[in-house]
C-alpha cells in the first residue's frame, strides 16, 4: 500500500491547488492547465464520493479516506508523466489529511500521514474563501468556511511548506498564480 502512496519519479514543476470546498480550486487549476498548455490532476474524491453517493446514497466515511488517497496518488504518477514543465494539481494527500483530521475528531491513516507530508510540491495556492459558495451533493459545510480555511493554512505552516494565498476575483487569481509559477519555471531552468 505504500508503494501507492508515493510519488514517482517526475521531471515537472508540482503546484497544488489548496484549502477548503467551493473556493475555486477546480476552477483555477483548468485556467492554469490551459495557460500553460500542460495536464492538470482533478480531485479523485468528487469522483469517488459521487458515485457513492449516486449509487449507494451514502457520504464519506473514515473508511474511504484511503481508497481516495490511493486514487489520487495514481492519478497524479500518471499524469506526472505527461507534462516536463508544471503540473497543476486539484488537491493532494496533504489536503486529503486534514478532511480526515478535521471531519474524523484527529484521525488520519498512519501511512497516509507519513506520505501527505513526505510527497514534495513546489508550491501550494491556499484558496481563500472570497468565491461564492456553489452548493452540490458533496459539499456539506457553508457555515465552516472560515474554519476550514484555518485548517488548511495552519497544516501548511506547520509542515513548513510553501504557500501563496489566493484571493480575489478569478482574473485575480490567476494573475497571482502565473505569476509565482512563471517564477519557478524560470529558476527551474
Amino acid at each position: 500500500m505504500e508503494d501507492a502512496l508515493k510519488q514517482q519519479p517526475s521531471n515537472c514543476i508540482k503546484v497544488v491547488l489548496f484549502g477548503p470546498e467551493s473556493t475555486g480550486k477546480t476552477t483555477l487549476s483548468t485556467q492554469l492547465a490551459k495557460h500553460y498548455n500542460t495536464v492538470w490532476v482533478p480531485e479523485y474524491s468528487r469522483t469517488y464520493l459521487q458515485d457513492k453517493w449516486d449509487n449507494e446514497g451514502k457520504i464519506c466515511e473514515p473508511k474511504d479516506i484511503l481508497p481516495i488517497a490511493i486514487g489520487q496518488m495514481k492519478l497524479e504518477n500518471e499524469l506526472a508523466q505527461k507534462t516536463d514543465s508544471v503540473l497543476i494539481c486539484d488537491t493532494n494527500l496533504l489536503e486529503t489529511k486534514v478532511y480526515s483530521e478535521v471531519y474524523y475528531q484527529g484521525a488520519c491513516d498512519p501511512i497516509l500521514n507519513i506520505y501527505a507530508l513526505k510527497n514534495f510540491y513546489n508550491l501550494y495556492f491556499l484558496t481563500y474563501i472570497d468565491t461564492p459558495w456553489e452548493d452540490d451533493d458533496l459539499r456539506d459545510k457553508p457555515n465552516e468556511r472560515e474554519h476550514m480555511f484555518n485548517a488548511f493554512e495552519s497544516a501548511l505552516k506547520t509542515y513548513k511548506k510553501p504557500y501563496i494565498i489566493l484571493k480575489g476575483n478569478k482574473k485575480e487569481r490567476l494573475e497571482l498564480a502565473v505569476k509565482h509559477i512563471d517564477n519557478l519555471l524560470m529558476n527551474k531552468i
